[in-house]
């Protein structure tokens, strides 16, 4: 799989989702290798989009055509300043990603000194779902840089916050999380949507 994340500062949220909206309706059909997306606008006004396809190859593709170009173009005129992308083919998938019926995503950027651990860590589920069954999956992207965006799919927000103060995770894992990762802000999207390709 690769991911592709699009962040970038939004006021004409309206304009810009109907701008999304009609990807779906006329690009996707075109975009051989594209597999769906996560989508959502920041309390702080940022858009943020998280989006899957087969490969490199097929995303490069996309980006290619001429259509596209034009369909980013007007975005472009929603946004209020450059967008900030990230891209990257090593993608760790847990609990199959997600689900389209999720009610709260939450994207966390930052940097890991350890990225095998990690991704060791992320498809180790058995006592996350245990200890945190509304987690309904996540996708873990890693850059050559150590950059690395997790976007965790929840059933709800309010589930996520219940859980998140009455569940304490165990010591020697938290101390691991901590240890590994730092920098990290949080990126909460309230009111996500998404899309799926069509098979």
């Amino acid at each position: 799989m690769f991911i592709q994340i699009i962040q970038a500062r939004c006021n004409r949220q309206d304009d810009c989702r109907a701008m999304l909206d009609r990807w779906l309706d006329e690009l996707a059909p075109g975009a051989d290798g594209w597999l769906g997306g996560t989508y959502g606008f920041t309390d702080d006004g940022q858009l943020v989009a998280v989006v899957r396809f087969e490969s490199r190859e097929a995303a490069m593709a996309n980006s290619e055509r001429p259509e596209q170009g034009r369909w980013w173009a007007e975005v472009e005129k929603t946004l209020d300043g450059p967008a900030e992308f990230h891209e990257s083919d090593d993608v760790t998938v847990m609990m199959d990603g997600g689900s389209d019926s999720a009610g709260f995503v939450q994207v966390m950027r930052g940097k890991v000194d350890d990225p095998s651990k990690l991704k060791a860590m992320m498809t180790d589920t058995s006592m996350l779902h245990e200890m945190r069954p509304e987690i309904i999956g996540a996708t873990l992207v890693l850059e050559d840089d150590g950059t690395f965006i997790e976007t965790v799919a929840f059933t709800s927000e309010d589930d996520a916050r219940r859980s998140e103060s009455t569940t304490a995770m165990p010591e020697e894992m938290r101390r691991d999380w901590d240890s590994m990762m730092h920098d990290v802000t949080y990126l909460d999207l309230h009111q996500p949507w998404f899309s799926s390709a069509r098979r």
